[in-house]
């Protein structure tokens, strides 16, 4: 199957089949990885990173796995660049593409990160990769797939995996991992249920949309503003905060940016009990893993007790995946 050349926006645009090729990749590069084989798939070539916001995964796996394909990635920040000056994302995909063999970048301002990272795509000649907007976490989606697969076997047909909402007051995190979880996992078999407070839902395209995969696919998915119930007899839970942006137009919030804040510190005040801890582990299976995007808040999301458990917590080999998982999606596509 040939990949090279395709965008990477969503795991929404790729279909069943092409992301198997992904996946076999990926564990073929991880083999490898572990026995120091070389694997040159891009030597010389040169990927270029745009952040519009911090990282720790995403950026290192995306360089680090560069390198270890044999090419090499540069490090911008919009400070870096013309974009500072109001340089357009046209013109940036445009010349970045002429000069290299891929571009990914990370914008998760509301209303204008997935809009951002398509226009580079209309006009880009190279492949363009998002490394998260403010609808989509496409690499993160990908390395939680592969670690269930890991941990629970390539056929996870009636899995049951929650993803829940939980308490967390270090900044508002995006909509995009919950919203890329809920539209790729129906796809695989997994039976989802997605528990939040009724006033941090989902964006309703999203929902609308994993529900049709998952009627697509012979699966279930559960919406719960309960947490306790959600987390009843799970196979996976993976408790994360989101910001309350999926009850809010976008225009409607980019309109009233203060009043939805306001609004949104409010209600998220009112849920401090919404938190992974031994109490609700032990409702679920009694094998489950417990994984999550990181950085996680720690006793806000999930406990020390909870999150440091080797029986339970996967983090650690979800968050290396994302290297070997990127390193699959840069080797086929550029």
């Amino acid at each position: 199957m040939n990949l090279k050349g395709k965008h990477f926006l969503t795991c929404d645009d790729w279909t069943n089949e092409e992301l198997d090729v992904v996946f076999k990749r990926a564990a073929e590069l991880k083999k490898e990885f572990y026995e120091e084989k070389p694997h040159l798939y891009l030597p010389h070539k040169t990927l270029f990173m745009i952040f519009f916001e911090q990282s720790t995964r995403t950026r290192n796996s995306m360089e680090a796995g560069m390198t270890q394909l044999g090419g090499h990635a540069h490090d911008l920040t919009a400070d870096k660049m013309q974009l500072s000056h109001g340089e357009s994302a046209k013109d940036t995909a445009i010349i970045l593409s002429r000069m290299g063999h891929g571009i990914a970048s990370r914008n998760c301002f509301y209303g204008i990160g997935a809009d951002y990272l398509a226009e580079m795509a209309k006009h880009s000649t190279k492949p363009i990769m998002s490394l998260q907007d403010d609808i989509y976490h496409p690499f993160q989606g990908l390395a939680d797939l592969m670690t269930i697969f890991e941990k629970f076997g390539n056929e996870p047909r009636g899995l049951k995996v929650t993803v829940s909402w939980a308490y967390a007051d270090t900044h508002s995190k995006p909509l995009s991992v919950p919203q890329t979880q809920a539209l790729l996992f129906p796809r695989f078999g997994i039976d989802l249920t997605i528990a939040h407070p009724k006033e941090f839902p989902l964006s309703k395209d999203i929902v609308e949309r994993a529900n049709k995969r998952a009627e697509e696919n012979g699966t279930k998915i559960n919406f719960t503003n309960d947490m306790d119930e959600a987390f009843e007899g799970a196979h996976v839970v993976i408790p994360k905060n989101w910001g309350g942006f999926g009850a809010y137009g976008v225009h409607e919030y980019l309109d009233n940016e203060d009043e939805c804040k306001k609004e949104m510190k409010a209600n998220l005040e009112k849920y401090h009990d919404w938190i992974c801890d031994d109490r609700r582990i032990k409702l679920a299976d009694k094998n489950v893993k417990l994984m999550h995007a990181l950085p996680a808040d720690r006793n806000h999301e999930v406990t020390d007790e909870v999150i440091d458990d080797p029986n339970i917590s996967v983090v650690f080999d979800e968050a290396e995946n994302r290297l070997h998982t990127a390193k699959a999606i840069m080797s086929l596509t550029m």
